[in-house]
């Protein structure tokens, strides 16, 4: 199976992804460097990866 495209809802770059990401998976976008969280399969989509906050040991 060929690499996929789809867009970064970032900055609108065209990205490809090897055939064997899964839902879940954090990908950078390498136009604007945004983490992409893969939220679909067939057919591939993403979305903005959820910021994490910070545990500072709590």
């Amino acid at each position: 199976m060929a690499a996929e495209s789809v867009t970064c809802p970032e900055c609108g770059a065209e990205l490809s992804f090897p055939a064997k990401v899964m839902i879940g998976e954090i990908v950078p976008c390498l136009e604007c460097g945004v983490e992409l969280e893969v939220t679909g399969i067939d057919p591939l989509a993403v979305d903005l990866a959820p910021m994490e906050m910070e545990d500072w040991g709590e």
